[in-house]
């Protein structure tokens, strides 16, 4: 029997913070892979995306931000079944706080701060590297883009 929707449907925000020409990335580990991933994390329900964002980036880096602009939509659907993934990444302009790394998520290794030129060599998840990238580049004045369903397999 296939999951339901509402079994296997998430909404993950993320946010796109700059500090000082560098990107802040969160390293997880999770099994015997070690990635990163834009601050963010899944909304609950009756929260507001922009809440969402707020609670999840102050939890995961210490930094309070300002939501600025939608940049990208896209997916993140197991071949297999069983997860969906819809992903919101925000444009963000970090306002106050200290990076901090949470003490109470074991799956959180560190809170990077990254040269957007390093972005291709790192195993960043969703896979957003090309158009992240692209949209540092032009100082973040093109349009919201959908991205399309993207997967990455555990290595």
């Amino acid at each position: 029997m296939a999951a339901r929707a509402s079994d296997s449907l998430r909404v993950r925000v993320a946010a796109v913070l700059m500090h000082e020409g560098r990107l802040v990335l969160v390293r997880h580990r999770a099994g015997k892979a070690t990635y990163h991933l834009l601050p963010g994390g899944g909304v609950e329900a009756g929260e507001t995306l922009a809440d969402a964002l707020g609670r999840e980036v102050l939890e995961e880096t210490g930094l309070r931000y300002r939501l600025a602009r939608p940049l990208f939509l896209s997916d993140t659907i197991d071949p297999r079944g069983g997860r969906h993934v819809v992903n919101i990444t925000f444009l963000g302009e970090i306002v106050g706080g200290q990076i901090t790394v949470p003490e109470d998520d074991p799956r959180i290794e560190a809170v990077e701060l990254v040269d957007p030129e390093t972005l291709h060599s790192l195993d960043l998840r969703p896979p957003i590297a090309g158009p992240l990238l692209d949209a540092i580049r032009s100082g973040f004045t093109g349009q919201t883009h959908y991205l399309g369903s993207l997967w990455v397999e555990d290595r």
